[in-house]
């Protein structure tokens, strides 16, 4: 994982999940040649969390099965 400056994000397609409905959500986007970026919805200028695709699927599996003990 990494952080980079949100201006190098500015033009991808950010996601937010439908489930969000008040406004304090994090947003995905597919970063070009692999990864995926989060950013927090509330401060878009702020920092992006850069992942690899292995890595958010982890993450993802994690919450999917319970083992991040959220």
């Amino acid at each position: 994982m990494t952080s980079s400056k949100p201006a190098e994000f500015s033009t991808l397609e950010w996601q937010v999940s439908s489930r969000c409905n008040n406004g304090s959500c994090v947003e995905i986007a597919r970063i070009p040649g692999g990864g995926v970026g989060i950013r927090d919805s509330k401060n878009k200028s702020g920092p992006v969390l850069e992942f690899g695709v292995t890595e958010f699927r982890a993450f993802i599996d994690g919450i999917k099965d319970g083992s991040l003990g959220l």
